[in-house]
C-alpha cells in the first residue's frame, strides 16, 4: 500500500521583504572643477610672482593652490541623504536666520549643508579688519613689537636673520600685495580652520555615541564661525576708531577688541596664562559655546543634547589649554 503523504512537500518560506535601496548620495562635483580652476589660477599667480610681474604673488599663489586642493579633495565626499528633507533655505535666509532662528537654520543645514558664503564672508571680514588694524596702528609698531617679542622668546633667530626677516615683513605689510595677502590668507585660513574643527566635532560626536556626516559638521562649524565673527569684528571695528592707537595692544588687538570677558581684571604682561583663562570667560565666548552645542544637536543625524554640549565643552577646554600653552611659551607676545 502506497504512502498517502508521499506527494506532500513542506511549505516554502515566505519571500524576504524587499530591501529598500539607499537613497542616491551625490558628490559635489562642482567643487572638483572649482578646485582645478583655483589650482590653475594659483600657479599663474606664482609664475607671475617669480617673474616679478605680480608683487607678492608667490605667497598668494600658494594659498590659492592650497584652497584648490582642499576643494578638489572635498569633491570626493558624498553628500548626506536625508529622507523627507525640508525645502532648502536660500543662502540669504541662512545668513540672516542664523541670528534670529538658529535652530531652524541648523535643521535645514542637516539636509542641505551649505557653507561657502558663510566662510567667505567671515574670511573677508577678518582680512579687512586685519588690514585696517595695520593701517590704524601702523606696520612699524606692529612688526617691531612682534619681532622684539620673538627676540625675547625661546626660539630666538640669529641677529642677522632677525633683522632681515623684520625688514622683509615690514616691507610686505606696507605694500599693496601685503594687504591683499592678508585678505587672501584670512579666507584660505578660514576654510582650513573650519575643516580642522569640523573633524574634531565629528570625532567628538562619534565618541559621545551620536551620528553625523562630515558635511553636516562642516556646515555647522561654518555657521558658528560666521555670526560670531560678524558680531566680534563689528564691535572691534568701532573700538578701533574710537580708541587711541597707542592704547591698543598690537598683538591681542589683531584678534579682537571686544572687552566682554574677565580678561579686563588680569594683566596680560604680568600673568599671561591667567589672562588667557580669564579672557575665555565672556559673553561672546558663551554665545559661541551655546551656538556650537545647538548646531551639533540639530545638524547631525542623531546627536543628543548631552553629546552636543559634551563636544562643545570639550573643544572649548582643548583650545583653552592650547592658548595657555602658547602663553606660557611665548609670554612676551602678551606683554
Amino acid at each position: 500500500m502506497s504512502d498517502p503523504n508521499q506527494q506532500w512537500q513542506p511549505p516554502s518560506p515566505p519571500p524576504p521583504p524587499p530591501v529598500q535601496a539607499e537613497p542616491e548620495r551625490k558628490r559635489p562635483t562642482i567643487l572638483m572643477w572649482t578646485g582645478i580652476a583655483l589650482v590653475v589660477l594659483g600657479i599663474i599667480i606664482i609664475v607671475g610672482g617669480i617673474a616679478d610681474f605680480i608683487t607678492g604673488g608667490i605667497g598668494i599663489g600658494f594659498a590659492v593652490c592650497a584652497l584648490g586642493l582642499l576643494f578638489f579633495g572635498f569633491s570626493w565626499m558624498r553628500l548626506p541623504a536625508i529622507p523627507d528633507a525640508p525645502p532648502r533655505m536660500s543662502t540669504v535666509q541662512t545668513l540672516v536666520g542664523i541670528f534670529f532662528e538658529p535652530t531652524r537654520v541648523f535643521r535645514n543645514l542637516r539636509a542641505h549643508p551649505q557653507w561657502l558664503a558663510a566662510i567667505l564672508i567671515a574670511g573677508i571680514i577678518n582680512g579687512t579688519y586685519l588690514t585696517t588694524f595695520y593701517y590704524r596702528l601702523t606696520p612699524d609698531r606692529i612688526v617691531n613689537f612682534k619681532w622684539d617679542a620673538r627676540e625675547q622668546g625661546p626660539f630666538k633667530p640669529p641677529p642677522d636673520q632677525l633683522a632681515e626677516s623684520r625688514q622683509q615683513e615690514l616691507d610686505a605689510q606696507k605694500s599693496t600685495a601685503g594687504k591683499i595677502g592678508n585678505v587672501v590668507n584670512a579666507i584660505v585660513g578660514g576654510f582650513f580652520m573650519v575643516a580642522f574643527v569640523s573633524a574634531l566635532c565629528l570625532l567628538g560626536v562619534l565618541a559621545f555615541g551620536g551620528r553625523m556626516h562630515y558635511w553636516q559638521a562642516y556646515a555647522v562649524v561654518a555657521y558658528v564661525v560666521y555670526p560670531f565673527t560678524l558680531i566680534e569684528k563689528a564691535i572691534s571695528f568701532l573700538i578701533l576708531f574710537l580708541k587711541l592707537p597707542e592704547d591698543i595692544h598690537p598683538i591681542l588687538g589683531q584678534e579682537s577688541l571686544v572687552y566682554d570677558n574677565l580678561g579686563l581684571l588680569v594683566s596680560s604682561k604680568e600673568h599671561p596664562v591667567l589672562f588667557v583663562i580669564a579672557a575665555s570667560i565672556g559673553v561672546l565666548s558663551f554665545y559661541r559655546l551655546w551656538l556650537t552645542a545647538t548646531g551639533l544637536r540639530e545638524g547631525g543625524y542623531k546627536v543628543s543634547s548631552t553629546a552636543g554640549w559634551g563636544v562643545a565643552i570639550t573643544l572649548f577646554i582643548l583650545f583653552l589649554l592650547l592658548g595657555m600653552g602658547m602663553a606660557a611659551i611665548f609670554p612676551s607676545f602678551l606683554g
